[in-house]
């Protein structure tokens, strides 16, 4: 489950709103005694450090943001302990950058941690390492950081608690806003989720994401209202209404989902036309005769965004050399690559059996913009 810093967080004068923290942690003493295990993310280190910052939340830099974690996250985790110990549970700390999720290793270095607090009765506390991160490697939301811990946890239920109780098909200031109690398709509500607290990172458009990437992974998503009592279980039994995402009933591998629902974009490729009607077709990997386009500074092993020529998202996958290489490959013929790199190579950045083609059921991403600086053309004849 996750929840955020304007529940965690008075935003007047940026203290830990115990009366909440007293009831979220009653209700997962409940859940953890009827035999469930949970796993939390939390927000709030950052909002709660910005104060001894002297940092108002809407003016504060990504050095302020980081200095306020640092601050704030001794202050959580001590209130989360003496509020943990109240109801007997045992307490960990797990700080997470979106490279531990990006990398493989450390993503199943980190997934092995979890597990092992869980099996021996411990509540794992998630957060983002706000105070390590730089933009390129924040995951920016905690909302995409706990769907990513669902799936990797194999959950049955997803729950983000918020200050509204659940999704709109509008703003929920329209007048003429309706509530949407269950939802198969998300994309078809991006368009209606602008809005972000003014301590928090996200709003619902990152909780439309996140409950997407649980989606794939046969999670179901509940998205409702962080109450003082019993905030949790409430919303399971159907006691008061949420928002439900419904689960896919076919999920992928955990291979494909960790290669398919990414945090970051490490980088990308453009293909020609057709290069994308065959990676459609599952008949090839992506080879660099097919290259339009390189953007990014991704390494070896990084898993990279294919869009075809028209900008349109057709493939993810592990590729098989770094920036540099790539564009060394598909600029020089087979003997001058040997000669340069110093051994022999094939033409697949991407190989097939590493390549996962999306479905209509995923969210694709923006292809990077043209005028990126790190969008580098391909041109063979060079």
């Amino acid at each position: 489950m996750k929840v955020g810093s304007s529940l965690l967080v008075n935003e007047d004068d940026l203290t830990i709103r115990y009366a909440f923290l007293h009831g979220l942690m009653a209700d997962i003493a409940k859940l953890r005694r009827e035999g469930a295990d949970v796993v939390l993310t939390s927000s709030g280190a950052a909002a709660v450090g910005l104060s001894m910052m002297n940092v108002e939340p809407g003016k504060a830099s990504l050095q302020d943001k980081q200095g306020a974690a640092a601050c704030g996250q001794p202050l959580l985790l001590h209130a989360y302990k003496q509020v943990a110990l109240e109801f007997g549970v045992d307490i960990a700390q797990v700080l997470l950058t979106s490279d531990d999720m990006e990398n493989r290793r450390r993503y199943l270095n980190t997934k092995n941690t979890i597990e092992r607090l869980i099996d021996n009765d411990i509540l794992p506390i998630i957060n983002e390492n706000d105070t390590v991160t730089t933009e390129e490697i924040r995951v920016g939301d905690n909302d995409r950081l706990a769907a990513r811990i669902a799936q990797m946890i194999q959950a049955q239920d997803f729950v983000m608690l918020t200050s509204i109780d659940g999704l709109y098909d509008k703003a929920p200031s329209d007048p003429e806003a309706s509530f949407v109690p269950e939802v198969e398709d998300v994309s078809g509500y991006i368009e209606a989720t602008t809005g972000v607290s003014s301590l928090g990172s996200g709003g619902m458009l990152t909780k439309m994401q996140a409950a997407n990437m649980a989606q794939n992974a046969g999670v179901t998503t509940w998205i409702g209202e962080g109450i003082l009592e019993a905030p949790i279980s409430t919303i399971l039994s159907g006691e008061r209404r949420a928002t439900k995402c419904i689960a896919n009933g076919d999920p992928q591998s955990a291979f494909r989902l960790w290669m398919t629902d990414r945090l970051t974009m490490a980088g990308s490729l453009t293909v020609t036309k057709e290069a994308a009607d065959k990676i459609r077709e599952n008949s090839c990997g992506v080879r660099t005769a097919d290259l339009v386009t390189v953007a990014g500074e991704f390494a070896k092993g990084d898993v990279l965004h294919v869009y075809d020529e028209e900008g349109t998202e057709v493939a993810r996958g592990l590729t098989n050399f770094d920036a540099a290489q790539t564009l060394m490959i598909a600029r020089h013929d087979e003997d001058q690559v040997a000669e340069l790199l110093g051994f022999k190579t094939t033409g697949d950045v991407i190989n097939l059996n590493n390549l996962v083609v999306l479905e209509e059921r995923h969210l694709t991403w923006d292809a990077p913009c043209e005028e990126d600086d790190q969008i580098v053309q391909v041109d063979l004849a060079s």
